[in-house]
């Protein structure tokens, strides 16, 4: 589409936009549906030298749709929907750093993710995505066609489980604040392809840290898919990197997307805000 209101500079071939002549804090109708349509065109939008206030970040991600409250990462306590999400210099960073679509283990998946800058490392900490509609398109028409029959269990339990990933985040020993939750142990069930439902455009809906097996199929069967999906989604071809600054906002369409988060910069201190769109039950 054509944009009168603000600049739109694909980040990539495969997905991904910066987008400039926009404050995201006092967007009227016309600039903001321009926003929206460029956050569907290219699956990921970019927005630097922000000035946001916590409402400002909320009250624009609410454009979206209603907002989600996680339920194993705390928010804050004026805002539960805002997690501040901080490294503290000198450790390594343990949030997003593995390729996953936010929150694929709730029955209804978040749908999108935006992520604000505050305190950026001079170097490192950028973040990769990966466009999962191109994924679909690579792959043979037989392929497509099995794919679509099939349909995968989400968990956190890689994620969260305490026994996994340690329970000292859970006793407040973490930079994050975390909640122990039922849900850690819960399963849900999506299709392994998706559609989105604004564009019609089919993407592959697995991801390394949250999708558990196949259903129907036997373990090793489910295994090898599994593994030829998560190395497929994630060649160099179907991304874009997101370098950040002070005052970036970054929005992610978590229907089509994945991303991962580098952790390249353990001398310095991140500090970022997050909050995710509320989403729909996947088709």
């Amino acid at each position: 589409m054509s944009y009168s209101r603000i600049g739109v500079r694909p980040l990539s071939g495969a997905l991904g936009a910066e987008i400039s002549g926009a404050d995201l804090a006092h967007l009227d109708a016309a600039a903001f549906d321009e926003v929206r349509q460029a956050f569907w065109a290219h699956g990921v939008i970019c927005c630097h030298d922000q000035q946001l206030s916590h409402g400002d970040l909320v009250a624009f991600a609410r454009r979206f749709g209603a907002l989600d409250v996680h339920p194993i990462v705390e928010g804050t306590a004026e805002i539960p929907e805002l997690v501040r999400v901080w490294k503290p210099a000198g450790e390594a960073a343990s949030f997003g750093t593995g390729w996953h679509s936010d929150n694929s283990f709730f029955p209804q998946p978040s749908l999108g993710s935006l992520l604000y800058g505050v305190t950026i490392p001079p170097y490192g900490g950028d973040t990769l995505f990966a466009s999962m509609e191109r994924a679909y398109e690579a792959l043979s028409a037989p392929m497509r066609d099995f794919l679509g029959g099939l349909r995968a269990i989400h968990s956190a339990s890689r994620a969260y489980d305490p026994r996994v990933t340690g329970a000292a985040k859970y006793r407040g020993e973490a930079p994050m604040k975390y909640r122990y939750s039922e849900i850690i142990n819960e399963e849900v069930e999506h299709p392994v392809i998706r559609t989105h439902p604004q564009t019609g455009r089919k993407s592959v809906y697995v991801n390394q840290m949250f999708t558990q097996r196949i259903v129907a199929l036997s373990e090793p069967e489910s295994g090898a898919l599994l593994r030829f999906l998560y190395a497929h989604c994630t060649q160099p071809d179907f991304t874009c990197r997101v370098r950040w600054a002070p005052g970036t906002v970054t929005l992610w369409d978590n229907r089509c997307v994945q991303h991962y988060a580098l952790d390249d910069y353990r001398p310095f201190e991140r500090l970022m805000y997050r909050v995710t769109v509320s989403g729909e039950r996947p088709a």
